[in-house]
């Protein structure tokens, strides 16, 4: 139970790799407070997190808007009298060229990707200030490292920006014990991926070396051991993980 006793505020967390990232939390000892902005996914999560005991809260809202982030934050300490971690998995995609991206699109993006998790570090810090300690893992991208072509720019720009952000923070937050590192995750079997034709999905796995495509599970196995004591050298990282197709 590599989380016994920990509290953590996970973002995006109604589905997919979110959800996957809640279930890993529970199954090792960790109480969640769950955020994403579907109220009925949800409480299905809650529901089934909280067979023998309140394992798992929720609060609905847009995780770019402080005010979500205030009512995470408040939720936790009331719920559960601390915060030791914080996963900002919540975010958006975009599948367009430059010059077909809207001024909203991209501001939309940068909003929710960006600045939610900006929000979210600035919400939590003060807190894991004052106990001396803390664990925040970002979701970032491959494609923060380097351009794909069927990605918008913004979004790119978003995940570099939180690449920027996470090592920023790690070397800001040391002297108070905070971890802050970040998962760039390649192609993942989620709700995306099962739009595929079969054309683009043996296009996808003919670039990775591993001729596999991820699954959430793979993804939240990473953020647990990142949440964890076990990874209490590591801080200020941005660990690839995509099957090889993007090493550095």
């Amino acid at each position: 139970m590599t989380l016994q006793n920990k509290v953590a505020i996970i973002t995006g967390a109604s589905r997919g790799i979110g959800r996957a990232i809640a279930e890993a939390f529970v199954s090792e000892g960790a109480k969640v407070v769950l955020n994403g902005t579907n109220e009925v996914l949800l409480q299905d999560v809650c529901s089934s997190l909280n067979k023998e005991e309140t394992r798992a809260v929720s609060v609905a809202g847009d995780a770019s808007l402080p005010a979500t982030a205030a009512s995470l934050v408040e939720k936790a300490k009331n719920h559960f009298g601390q915060i030791d971690i914080l996963v900002n998995n919540a975010g958006i995609n975009l599948r367009k060229s430059t010059v077909d991206t809207s001024v909203d699109e991209w501001k939309r993006l940068i909003d929710i990707n960006l600045t939610g998790t900006f929000l979210m570090c600035q919400a939590v810090i003060p807190d894991m200030i004052k106990q001396q300690g803390g664990k925040i893992v970002n979701m970032s991208s491959t494609t923060g490292k380097t351009p794909h072509h069927n990605a918008s720019p913004a979004y790119g720009v978003s995940k570099a920006g939180i690449n920027y952000l996470t090592m920023h923070l790690a070397k800001e937050l040391a002297a108070h014990h905070i971890h802050v590192n970040a998962v760039c995750p390649g192609p993942i079997e989620t709700d995306m991926s099962k739009q595929w034709s079969d054309e683009y999905r043996r296009s996808v796995l003919e670039r990775i070396p591993l001729k596999t495509i991820g699954t959430p599970q793979q993804v939240a196995n990473a953020v647990t051991f990142l949440a964890s004591d076990q990874s209490d050298f590591i801080t200020g990282e941005t660990i690839n993980m995509n099957g090889g197709t993007y090493m550095n």
